[in-house]
């Protein structure tokens, strides 16, 4: 396992992390504004796999010896770099509405702005979310975190995705 891989890990850990203070602030925001939180139940299984994934990429390109192949490799970390990109156009366009957890203000219009303006995607964060899970462990060829992910993230997905639509649904003004 390279240096390199590492320090790519950890600076999506960092990024992670940042994204936790961000959410933390937006929460306020939004409580402080009536907001309602929705899905609690599902979110400690969603950082435990965001965390395991990270921890994943480490521990099976270190234990498991997997090389870093540049034809593989460099298209992923392209993959990664562009994921990242696109989960902060929808943190930005979303603004203080964006969050970690499920909480909607009631009364707020749906966001159109940003990729919440293509209507045939929804959910763009979660493309993001998607693309970044299976590139960043095949930068360093970790196929089998890449697969657990991928696999774990959709199951997952279609829970929070449900509860994301519901919350949307109740938290309209009637």
């Amino acid at each position: 396992m390279s240096f390199w891989y590492v320090l790519l890990v950890l600076l999506v850990g960092v990024e992670r992390l940042a994204e936790l203070v961000v959410a933390r602030r937006n929460a306020r925001w939004s409580l402080a504004r009536g907001g309602r939180t929705f899905g609690a139940g599902h979110y400690p299984w969603m950082v435990a796999l965001h965390t395991g994934l990270l921890a994943g990429c480490l521990l099976e390109t270190g234990l498991l010896d997997r090389p870093f192949t540049p034809a593989l490799g460099w298209p992923m970390l392209a993959l990664v770099v562009a994921a990242q990109g696109l989960r902060w156009w929808c943190i930005t366009a979303l603004g203080p509405q964006w969050n970690t957890k499920v909480i909607v203000v009631p009364g707020l219009p749906l966001v159109t702005r940003g990729p919440y303006r293509l209507r045939w995607l929804r959910h763009p964060n979660y493309v993001a979310v998607a693309v970044e899970g299976a590139a960043l462990p095949l930068v360093h060829g970790a196929w089998i975190t890449a697969l657990t992910f991928t696999t774990l993230n959709a199951a997952l997905m279609v829970v929070r995705i449900r509860c994301e639509e519901r919350a949307l649904t109740l938290g309209e003004p009637t």
